[in-house]
């Protein structure tokens, strides 16, 4: 059973890590093309509308994370219905885990790597969306000192 539940952890944060990856990418290729403009040239709404649809970009992609991980565990027989795997599975991605709802002994481990695997995501989310916002703080510094680039920003990048 620990072989199993090793390998089905395995897929699980490989699959994780790799919807990540690629949602990641889709929002920077997202906010490159549609809101570049809209931050350079737009009004303080729009600017803030970037950073709303980063935020609600990053919430979908660990909804999509937590539906998945609920999925194994109804997969898994742990759980019959859907709102009690949600619920698991939810606590345990954000590592909350108040244990009023608990899996089999036999499907600890892989509820105990789920709570890691979200844990990373999580943290991976908040360098990304600190990242965005010190990047379009960036832009911002360079368009009030009228486009002139800071030291710290390369000239050849918008």
């Amino acid at each position: 059973m620990l072989l199993e539940n090793l390998a089905i952890a395995t897929g699980m944060v490989v699959g994780t890590v790799s919807l990540h990856f690629f949602g990641l990418a889709c929002l920077i290729a997202i906010l490159r093309a549609e809101f570049a403009t809209r931050w350079r040239e737009g009004t303080a709404f729009e600017r803030g509308a970037t950073i709303l649809f980063t935020v609600f970009g990053l919430v979908l992609l660990h909804s999509a994370e937590i539906w998945i991980y609920a999925a194994l565990f109804i997969s898994l027989d742990q759980f019959h219905d859907l709102e009690t795997a949600l619920y698991f599975s939810t606590t345990s991605f954000t590592t909350l885990g108040y244990g009023d709802i608990v899996v089999d002994h036999s499907r600890r481990l892989v509820a105990a790597i789920e709570s890691a695997n979200g844990f990373l995501l999580i943290g991976w989310s908040t360098a990304f969306l600190v990242s965005v916002t010190a990047k379009m703080g960036l832009l911002e510094a360079q368009l009030e000192r009228g486009g002139k680039p800071a030291n710290n920003w390369p000239a050849n990048q918008p």
